[in-house]
């Protein structure tokens, strides 16, 4: 994943974390798309002031991930739970062709829609 998807996703997870003023500058940055210039006057700090407080957030969001590794385990979920609804249609289709059963269907039914509302 690119930087700056990375870095969005992770503050998704972890921004609360963040100082107030770190939140907002690395939020300018990578979700508003400023740049250094822009939001050192919007924050009355110098570029280099923001440059810092980026790099630091950015650490912050990092070290979090790694040590947490709540981002990594989201994905895991959403992957997961995308394969688990796939295999419910497999079967359901599978079941229609080849000797229907309702309680094949109505299970397969019932895995595709818990899946799908812990994919929300």
């Amino acid at each position: 994943m690119a930087k700056n998807l990375e870095v969005s996703f992770l503050l998704d997870f972890y921004g609360e974390m963040l100082t107030e003023k770190q939140r907002e500058v690395i939020e300018f940055y990578y979700n508003d798309d400023l740049s250094l210039a822009e939001i050192a006057d919007n924050q009355g700090i110098t570029r280099q002031g923001v440059r810092d407080a980026i790099k630091r957030a950015e650490a912050l969001l990092f070290e979090m991930e790694a040590k947490l590794g709540l981002a990594k385990r989201f994905r895991e979920m959403r992957e997961g739970l995308t394969a688990i609804r796939a295999a419910a249609e497999i079967i359901d289709d599978y079941n229609s062709r080849y000797g229907y059963s309702r309680e094949i269907h109505t299970n397969a039914m019932a895995i595709r829609e818990m899946a799908e509302k812990l994919s929300r």
